[in-house]
Order: structure tokens, then sequence, then C-alpha cells
């Protein structure tokens, strides 16, 4: 990586630190539950997989399909959701979108075949659309430019929470097979889209939409939010304001989402297979769990650091790179030391390390150029054209696995488009002209 000068920033004022701070601990806490129960009801299913494909009669094809087609559902309907939270405001349009996924992820315990497998996953897709696009706009309308990279890592490590806390807990419910007469995969379903329900009432209780509503912050620093939030607006409008069709015509947009479509790939393909591989070791089903969460504990302190590096240095393009270029080569470096699990699972590590760091320094590019109605139609553009890749990894993974029957090679299949990622990010490069936005507020202390 070239060497970068940390950009000279005065120190935060009294009133700043102390309203962001303010900010920060009421509104991330249910953004990130809310996340949690997102990733959870998302990802469960490769663990599901681990009883419901012998109980259905589901292949690797089959079942990476109907995982994947998931993102089919968000994709068509995570536009038009980011533009209904932006007219009708977060706190009533998130609440809804937990309430419906929760419902609909508890009714997959319900399939019986392929088709009613993947008819669920689509609604669920459906449902889930424009929760994550919707707190990444969120974050634009409460914290300033110099602290939403941070933001956004503390917001993605509630992914990661839910990648360590849900395998411990679906390798449990899984033992339940049978109790009551219900098959444990159908446990997994029913008590893990509990919790999603709960935070739509959360949040419809406590998360407010703009920092002119927000009464638990003290008249100034109301007003010092909202002109910081609106001076920074005006000075990228300065430089360039997108209305809503040209920012979805822009090439750098469509760029940005090829590499968050390469990215998904590698993510998803990993994800929903990865409980599959450590089964193959000859585990428990509670014991896979267990393993499966060895990855995101590393990949937690991996996302964190790497985001407040590039906060720290001001460098975005190479953050995101060097990720994609790490993820990359732990998948690749499997198929040569498989037969040593240990070794196996270092290697899926570092994969996860890479992979979990590369999202919290993606979103700073799309949102340092685009603003208002264009910045809610961007960036659900490039979160919903880019999530594809999340069909495309596990049905390519399965589909690979099926035609060789080796898990090592389907990881490299899933391990190439991340690669592109890398170079398409390092060629686009950074707008530096985006970023000359004050970084310290002038404010009086209060």
């Amino acid at each position: 990586m070239p060497p970068v000068t940390p950009p000279i920033t005065p120190a935060p004022d009294p009133l700043e630190r102390e309203t962001i701070r303010r900010v920060a601990w009421r509104l991330m806490p249910i953004l990130m539950l809310g996340y949690f129960c997102a990733y959870l009801d998302r990802v469960n299913v490769g663990y599901a997989g681990l009883q419901m494909n012998k109980a259905l009669g589901f292949s690797a094809s089959v079942f990476g399909f109907g995982a994947g087609i998931f993102f089919f559902g968000y994709f068509l309907f995570e536009l038009p959701s980011n533009l209904v939270l932006a007219r009708v405001g977060a706190r009533r349009w998130i609440a809804r979108i937990l309430l419906t996924w929760g419902i609909i992820s508890g009714l997959t315990a319900f399939v019986w075949n392929d088709w009613s497998f993947y008819g669920i996953r689509f609604l669920l897709g459906l449902a889930e659309a424009g929760y994550y696009p919707g707190v990444v706009l969120f974050l634009t309308w409460w914290f300033p430019s110099y602290y939403r990279t941070r933001m956004m890592a503390f917001f993605m490590l509630a992914s990661v929470i839910s990648l360590i806390v849900g395998p411990l807990v679906s390798g449990q419910l899984l033992e339940l097979n049978g109790w009551l007469g219900i098959a444990g995969w159908k446990w997994l379903f029913l008590v893990e889209a509990l919790p999603a329900i709960i935070m739509a009432a959360v949040t419809l209780l406590f998360l407010t939409d703009r920092p002119e509503d927000a009464q638990w912050l003290r008249p100034e620093q109301r007003a010092w939010l909202a002109k910081r939030i609106a001076e920074e607006n005006s000075q990228r409008e300065e430089i360039r304001r997108f209305e809503l069709v040209e920012a979805l015509r822009n090439p750098r947009v469509w760029w940005l989402t090829l590499v968050y479509f390469g990215q998904n790939v590698s993510n998803y393909g990993f994800l929903i297979f990865l409980p599959q591989i450590i089964k193959a070791f000859g585990v428990s089903y509670g014991m896979t769990g267990v393993i499966g969460a060895i990855p995101f504990v590393f990949a937690a302190f991996a996302m964190l650091a790497w985001g407040w590096h590039s906060d720290r240095t001001g460098e975005r393009s190479w953050h995101i790179a060097i990720a994609c270029f790490v993820a990359a080569a732990g998948l690749c470096v499997c198929i040569f030391i498989h037969n040593s699990p240990v070794l196996l699972m270092l290697a899926l590590i570092f994969a996860q390390m890479g992979q979990a760091s590369i999202s919290p320094t993606f979103w700073s590019l799309p949102t340092a150029m685009l603003t208002g109605v264009a910045a809610a139609g961007g960036i659900a553009l490039i979160n919903s054209v880019g999530n594809l890749g999340g069909f495309a990894g596990p049905y390519i993974y399965g589909l690979v696995k099926d035609a060789t029957g080796n898990d090592m090679i389907a990881l490299i299949a899933i391990a190439l488009p991340v690669v592109i990622s890398g170079i398409v990010v390092i060629l686009l490069g950074h707008d530096r002209r985006l970023e000359r936005i004050p970084q310290a507020s002038t404010a009086p202390r209060a």
C-alpha cells in the first residue's frame, strides 16, 4: 500500500464529542441488534441444511440455489424500500421490515420440497429488503463523514457477532431433533425468528428519524448536529449534485456495484457452506456450531481495526483492495492444506478476517459522493444489485461441489470474484474532491 499521510485534524470540541457519543449510544445498539437478527435469519439456513437437506432430499446445487434465491427477492424490493424509507422515515419502515422478515423466517420451518423452499426464501428476501441500505442512509442523517466508517464498522460488528452466537445456538437447536415430535431444523427456524419480531417493537419505540426530532439531545446539540450535516451535504452538492436518475446511471455507481457483487459471491458462498465443511470433520452438530463460530471471533477484531485505520489515514481504496485479496488468498490456499483440519481452519479464519473488513470501508465511497434522494437510490442500487452475488456464491459453490465432489475447488471458484473486486477498486480509485469536508466542528463550546 502506498504511504498515506494522515490528515491533520483539529480535536473535536466538547459539544461535538458529547453529541456524537450520545447519538452513538442511543442509536447504534438498536441498529446493531436489528442487523444481528438479519444475519441470524439470513444465514441460519446453512446450519438447518445439515438436517433439512437429508430430510427433504436436497442436493448441494438445489440447496445452494434455494439459499441464494433470497437475494432475488432482496434485489426486486431494495430500491423501492429505500425510497419509501427516505419518505416515511426510518423508525416505522425499519420496524415493518423487522416484523415481516421475522414472521416469514419462522414459516421456513414448514417447507416440504424444493419449490416451497425456493418460495419462502424468495419472500424472505422481499421482506428484509431495505434494512441494510436503509441503515447506511440513516447513518448519513446522523453522523458527519469523519465518523461514518467507524460507525459502519460497529454496525457491521453485529453481523459478525451473529455469526459467532448464531452457530452456537443453531448447533444446540439441531440437537433438539425429535423433541415434541419436531425436527431439529424446524426448531432452529421457529426459535431464531423470535428476536426479529421483538426488535420490531423496540425499533418502533426507541428509534428517532432525524436530529431535529431527538428530544433526548439538548437543544444546542440538536442544532449543532443538524447544522453540521447540512453543511457537509451543501459542500458535496457544490462539487456535484446528483439527481436520482443521474445517480442510477452514473458509471462510478455501477463500478462500485460490481465491487460489491464480487465480495458478496465470496462472502455468502463461504457462509452458507461453512457448516458442511466443518461437519465433514466428523464432529457433532453442537461442536459444528462451536467450531463454526471461531473465524468470526477473529473477524470482529480485524474489521474494527481496519475500519479505524482507514478513518485514521483517510485512505479507502487500498484498504478495500487489500481486504479483498486477503479474503481470496485464505480461500485459495485451502486446496493445499485440506487434509489438515487445523490448518484448514486457520486459512478460513484468515479468509474471513479479510472478508469482514471489506464492507465497512467500502460504504465510505458511495456515501462520499451522493446526498439526499440520490443517496437513498444509489445506496439501494449498489446493495440490491451487488447482493445478487449472495445468490451467485452459494449456487456456484453448490454446482462446483456437485460436479467435482470437492469443497476446496468450490472455495477457489467463489474466491475469484473477490479478486476482481480488489482490482476494480484500485483502478477506480477514490475521488478526493468529495472528501473536502471539514473534519471537526467549529461550533462554540457548550
